[in-house]
């Protein structure tokens, strides 16, 4: 038996994977240049003549066009740039990364002890009232109430048989998104902006799609803090700054400053700084504020530090590291409990 073989020349463009995989590739340059398209694209073209998944038979022209087409980029008088649907898939890909392992009752959750009306079907029924939508209705329940009440020879549904399904009661919360945008998020060469990036995207669409009615801010935090709109998320760099952590949690209330000058401590925790940072958290927490930290940083102090603060203010900590976003270790000292999640 005989083969003839030719030159295997890769994926084609009708290659629905291989452009699904092109897209990805672009999107995570996309973050990591701050929503910058032609910066994007010109990277793009770097590793595709790199790695040969652009080539003669399909190039950066041609991927142009698949950019294009999907709906993600438009061509402006400013260049291309990314449009609110670009913008979406970006927030939902960094949700379906990040999340998919997390249980309820994580980070915002809303969920409360009692049952009422909206939100999420539950397993119980109950008997049906004035007033309650006929699409949680249980027709099972409801026909076997039907049968019991007067078994099967002359079947009927009255009021009185109909069931239907509880729904949990969804509290509706104001939150805010901070992220840390100081110098130690580049430092020493550890790219820790990008993975905040996504994970703050990942929440934006988890806190826009499943609780709506929530308020959502969004709060920058270096050497002061700063509120940004939610469609410049993907923008925000990290910059040459100190990490004022106190300022993120006051947003609205001053600096630490003495002397009318911000106070700067550039050698690591400052007792100073920390102290009035704890001050803050355990403020939150007579507020009924909960926080929620994703920590990035594997640093022993840092972790230390952040740990001190979550168990003061009765919060949340989901312990990571930039090169694995999706695996966590989650404290909670709201229930004093320890759970790692893959």
């Amino acid at each position: 038996m005989q083969f003839d073989y030719s030159k295997w020349k890769g994926p084609g463009p009708e290659d629905l994977q291989f452009r699904k995989q092109l897209m990805e590739i672009f999107r995570n340059l996309l973050l990591q240049t701050g929503g910058d398209v032609e910066e994007a694209l010109r990277w793009m073209q770097h590793f595709g003549e790199q790695y040969g998944f652009l080539n003669e038979q399909f190039g950066m022209a041609d991927f142009k066009k698949v950019l294009q087409e999907s709906g993600e980029v438009e061509r402006t008088p400013r260049g291309l740039q990314v449009t609110p649907k670009g913008e979406r898939r970006i927030r939902q890909d960094s949700l379906d990364e990040i999340f998919h392992a997390l249980q309820a009752g994580g980070a915002g959750d809303h969920r409360t002890p009692q049952a009422g009306k909206g939100g999420e079907r539950l397993s119980e029924t109950r008997a049906w009232q004035f007033g309650d939508d006929l699409a949680n209705l249980d027709p099972l329940g409801s026909v076997s109430n039907a049968v019991k009440r007067a078994g099967t020879d002359d079947l009927s549904l009255i009021e009185e048989d109909l069931e239907v399904f509880e729904t949990e009661h969804l509290s509706s919360c104001a939150t805010v998104l901070m992220v840390d945008v100081s110098h130690s998020m580049v430092l020493y060469g550890e790219d820790r902006i990008t993975p905040a990036k996504k994970i703050a995207l990942a929440l934006a669409q988890l806190i826009q799609t499943r609780y709506p009615k929530d308020s959502l801010d969004v709060v920058l935090f270096g050497d002061d803090a700063a509120q940004v709109r939610l469609a410049d998320l993907m923008k925000i760099q990290a910059g040459p700054y100190h990490t004022n952590t106190r300022a993120g949690l006051q947003l609205a209330r001053s600096a630490i400053r003495e002397y009318g000058r911000l106070y700067k401590n550039p050698f690591g925790l400052d007792p100073k700084i920390v102290n009035k940072t704890l001050e803050e958290a355990a403020y939150c927490r007579r507020k009924r504020i909960t926080i929620t930290t994703f920590m990035l940083a594997t640093d022993a102090p840092l972790l230390d530090f952040v740990r001190r603060l979550t168990a003061l203010n009765h919060g949340r900590i989901y312990e990571t590291d930039p090169g694995n976003v999706g695996a966590y270790v989650f404290r909670d000292f709201v229930r004093n409990r320890r759970k790692r999640l893959h």
